[in-house]
């Protein structure tokens, strides 16, 4: 984060249909500004203007230019700049840059959350043991007139648990043998399911007795985890419950 003193303020001036590797140049540097940790960085359109080239470019009505100027511009600590400074000239390729030393007299503030407690907000990193229940199933299996899938997915909701992701099969076979492939553009609605529940042995033992009921062919898999979740807000689960959204597992 940006603190009150000296900085410099970059420019980077582009034409707005440069590209690279198939994808607006303006678009990269922006991408790689944020994951660089820069505090901040605002994309300018321009209307009208010319470059090296001394190309009339300019917006109307009845045209509209796809080499419009574009220009780039953050603010950051000396030592940042220069970190990635060599970075930037590559993605800028024929664009120009510009540096010019400034002063932040008031640097951004972040927002916090109504209500929220100061010492909540701290990064916390919250470890622990659980378990990841696995439901292997047909994306064709129904429930009560309901995909067998989305209706584990209330169900477990309804019962508490911590958290599930459901994930597609794009190949694979199963008890029957038959192969299933993901064809593009040919709906499909006898590939794999996996669901992929975590939380605590005791939580997911107990829902158990309803996949029971609801699940006629499939298979469940238990395997124990390592719960590793970051966070910024104060835990409203013990680290057992964390779920699969919000942190990494390793087994």
């Amino acid at each position: 984060m940006l603190h009150a003193g000296k900085a410099i303020k970059v420019s980077i001036y582009l034409n707005e249909g440069a590209t690279r590797h198939g994808i607006p140049v303006y678009s990269s540097i922006l991408d790689f500004l944020f994951y660089r940790g820069i505090a901040g960085a605002t994309v300018f359109r321009g209307v009208a203007g010319f470059g090296a080239d001394h190309h009339m470019h300019s917006l109307s009505s009845v045209e509209i230019s796809d080499r419009l100027p574009i220009k780039i511009e953050f603010v950051e600590t000396r030592e940042k700049i220069d970190a990635i400074l060599g970075k930037l000239e590559e993605l800028a390729g024929t664009g120009m840059i510009e540096l010019q030393e400034t002063t932040v007299a008031k640097p951004t503030q972040l927002s916090k959350p109504a209500k929220a407690p100061e010492a909540a907000l701290a990064h916390r990193k919250i470890e622990g043991k659980a378990r990841i229940m696995r439901i292997y199933i047909s994306e064709e299996d129904r429930w009560k007139d309901r995909p067998l899938h989305e209706a584990l997915v209330m169900a477990m909701r309804a019962n508490d648990l911590a958290g599930v992701t459901v994930f597609r099969g794009i190949l694979g076979y199963g008890a029957h043998r038959r192969m299933h492939k993901d064809k593009p553009l040919v709906a499909s609605h006898h590939g794999s399911i996996m669901l992929c529940a975590i939380d605590t042995e005791e939580k997911l033992r107990a829902f158990l007795p309803l996949v029971d009921q609801m699940v006629e062919e499939g298979l469940v898999v238990f395997s124990d985890v390592d719960i590793i979740k970051y966070a910024y807000r104060a835990p409203d689960v013990e680290a057992g419950t964390a779920t699969a959204e919000t942190g990494s597992v390793s087994k």
